[in-house]
């Protein structure tokens, strides 16, 4: 088992353009963090000209009829509990012909599901190097959905997944340590990237807080990602239901939808629901917030906790994933211990209580997020990718 640390930075400069094949189950226009981030990878990768081909499932909401010349829409079918979504059936044999006449000289994959198995079995029936992507948790995914029988189930078939490629990236050296230590080989850290001029301080909205009735004064508690079970919103209403018992002042913004909004609603009518947002209308309602409250437990990173730093906002958040790689405690945000969700809410209102320590920690946040931009992200995975050819043709 491969699990010592390898510094991609210190690979020999190599200079190759590349045909790339990427798969995955998501994509533009869908919005999840998996699609905005390889979005951003892709178009990184074709800037400094490499030959990128996409294949995803056709999603319900995309009219477009696709670029053959760069982009194999597959058939799917909705996930269950997210319908908006799909997942895309096998399609080794049109592959195996696509890269057959086509043939890329990487195949990368994404996403986990049936189309990126039958990925794996093209590249392999025709020789061709492979890299994944580790940006999920489906088998922690499955205690919320009812599956919790499935979920050892679930985690033997990514390590099969994972394993049968030449290299898999993650996003925290926390991440790849848990996976190495589970049997996953080959792993990279390589962690996300974020466009600090669009996540900016300087996109704060008087106008749009006042559309939340809060004036300058009021602090106002920030979400944003999917309403769904794993992300353990019901903390979230802990601590504005208790906060508002000593400043009813205070507001709540949700930015996102997802399965559980009805619930949400039904359980704090008092919250604000913003819905999906994109773009700059994304990135002042990240600015305009006082405390962004995370307390996931499920994520592989969290890209949100990096939107949350640039914009310049307090973030608070338990010890994981994303959080933990990005924040100083009680310097650039508040970590608190995993499972410790008396911690997270008496901290929240505390620093609901404190301006001068949110404007300290929103600054440190935005200096953070400077140190994580996307080209240096994207440099990255091509050095892997590039060692990975490297090291099949040695």
């Amino acid at each position: 088992m491969e699990t010592a640390e390898l510094d991609v930075m210190s690979f020999p400069a190599i200079h190759r353009q590349m045909r790339i094949a990427v798969v995955t189950e998501t994509y533009p226009p869908d919005v999840n963090g998996v699609a905005l981030t390889l979005r951003r990878v892709v178009e990184g990768l074709q800037g400094l000209g490499h030959d990128v081909f996409l294949v995803h499932p056709r999603q319900s909401n995309d009219a477009t009829a696709g670029d053959p010349a760069h982009e194999l829409l597959v058939r799917g079918m909705p996930i269950p509990m997210y319908p908006a979504l799909k997942i895309g059936f096998p399609a080794k044999r049109a592959l195996v012909k696509l890269w057959t006449s086509r043939r890329p000289d990487l195949v990368h994959i994404a996403t986990e599901g049936p189309l990126g198995w039958s990925a794996i079995q093209a590249a392999k029936k025709l020789r061709i190097p492979m890299t994944s992507d580790f940006r999920t948790n489906f088998h922690a995914y499955s205690t919320f959905y009812g599956f919790r029988w499935m979920k050892s189930t679930i985690f033997s078939y990514m390590k099969k997944f994972h394993n049968a490629t030449q290299c898999t990236m993650v996003p925290t050296a926390e991440l790849k340590q848990t996976l190495a230590g589970l049997g996953f080989h080959r792993l990279m850290v390589i962690p996300r990237g974020i466009d600090t001029q669009l996540f900016d301080p300087a996109r704060r909205s008087e106008a749009l807080r006042r559309s939340w009735g809060a004036s300058a004064a009021t602090c106002v508690l920030l979400s944003v990602g999917r309403l769904a079970a794993e992300k353990n919103l019901n903390l979230v209403l802990k601590v504005f239901h208790q906060a508002r018992i000593q400043n009813p002042d205070i507001r709540l913004v949700f930015v996102g939808d997802g399965p559980l909004k009805e619930k949400l609603v039904a359980q704090c009518p008092e919250a604000i629901f913003c819905g999906v947002q994109h773009g700059e209308a994304l990135a002042a309602h990240y600015a305009s917030g006082d405390i962004f409250l995370f307390p996931s437990l499920t994520e592989t990173f969290g890209n949100v906790t990096l939107e949350a730093l640039a914009s310049g906002i307090a973030v608070v958040a338990f010890d994981c994933a994303g959080a933990r790689q990005l924040i100083s405690s009680d310097v650039s945000g508040i970590l608190l211990p995993p499972q410790g969700e008396s911690s997270f809410v008496e901290r929240s209102i505390r620093l609901a209580q404190d301006a001068n320590q949110r404007n300290r920690l929103g600054r440190a946040a935005r200096q953070v997020s400077l140190e994580n931009q996307w080209a240096t992200v994207v440099k990255r995975t091509e050095a892997v990718m590039l060692k990975v050819l490297t090291d099949r043709t040695s």
